[in-house]
């Protein structure tokens, strides 16, 4: 019987944000983006109508536009993006036991699709933000150009968490009242990025198309835009992985593990093609009692779990370990 596997991009396979990288390409970019970072992350936890975790990639659009960033730069920066430790042997090893390997990436699909196919992963496989960013820059006027570089100097005077109000108050201004009226605003309304319920209805699409359940796949993430797709493989009973993960992927997954290799995944998932959830819990239980070695191999079965700080602490430790900057991204 075949078994199915769907990963994040970003994390579990390459260890750079896209987005926050293509915002470096311009000066104080990437000040502007971890603002807008926490700003989406703000708006996910309100559970605001119509907003999924992710939007962010909607969200940057007009200072990419604004700083002339093209569908060029995207290409150019996917092809130096390196790969998760242990990625190319863990995609490998999958495809070498008969495994059917997906991705579904909140990242712009220029990004995703060049990641994957260097990863050998079907481009068929993989779904990430359609991003049409050269016809965008069409539309931007100087009047358009005036606020967004108003804007943009209103949110370098803002602080991730230390100004979560400021931030909340101002940014809902310019994103939901000054941005929607304008050519732009108007423009990049289409941008969708796959994350949150997008992210499930991918897999769902996925799994119709197999015509296999939830509770027969693995899925593999690390932050906010994953939640909702490893709660719904974990409450159908399937496999849902957290690696190095955050605060907000972590209550939501059935293991997890923090490592600067993702190939020390193998053990486990060879343990579900066996005997799915029954036989992974018992492997994974062994390893949380030994323990992981210096920055491998360290295990938790987290479903059922209430107090997962400690768990929390060793993934941030890792995380950061191996995503360096975007690490402290939500």
């Amino acid at each position: 019987m075949a078994n199915f596997i769907c990963f994040d991009l970003e994390g579990p396979l390459s260890p750079q944000d896209n987005a926050y990288e293509l915002m470096k390409l311009f000066p104080n970019g990437d000040k502007v983006f971890e603002v807008i970072s926490r700003y989406d992350d703000l708006l996910t936890l309100e559970e605001r109508e119509n907003y999924e975790p992710g939007d962010t990639l909607a969200l940057i659009v007009p200072f990419l536009v604004l700083h002339d960033i093209s569908e060029n730069d995207i290409a150019a920066l996917a092809t130096k993006a390196s790969l998760t430790g242990g990625a190319a042997e863990l995609i490998s090893w999958l495809q070498s036991k008969s495994w059917k390997v997906f991705c579904i990436s909140t990242s712009y699909e220029q990004y995703a699709i060049h990641i994957t196919h260097k990863l050998g992963i079907y481009a068929h496989n993989v779904v990430g933000t359609s991003f049409p960013l050269d016809k965008f820059r069409e539309t931007l006027c100087e009047e358009d150009s005036a606020l967004l570089r108003q804007t943009e100097q209103d949110i370098l005077t803002m602080s991730p968490v230390d100004d979560d109000d400021k931030i909340k108050q101002r940014l809902d201004y310019f994103f939901w009242e000054k941005l929607p009226i304008t050519n732009l605003g108007k423009a990049i309304k289409e941008v969708k990025p796959v994350g949150g319920r997008r992210k499930v209805a991918a897999l769902n699409k996925f799994a119709d198309t197999y015509d296999q359940p939830l509770s027969r796949w693995v899925v593999v993430g690390d932050s906010i835009t994953d939640s909702r797709m490893l709660q719904a493989v974990e409450e159908e009973g399937g496999l849902a992985i957290a690696f190095n993960a955050n605060e907000y992927a972590l209550p939501y997954s059935t293991m997890s593990l923090a490592s600067t290799s993702i190939s020390d995944l193998t053990e486990g998932l060879e343990a579900w093609q066996k005997g799915q959830r029954t036989r992974v819990e018992k492997v994974v239980k062994g390893k949380e009692k030994i323990g992981g070695t210096g920055d491998r191999g360290y295990f938790h079965w987290l479903s059922g779990s209430q107090d997962i700080d400690e768990v929390i602490e060793v993934h941030k430790r890792i995380r950061r370990l191996v995503r360096e900057e975007a690490g402290k991204l939500g």
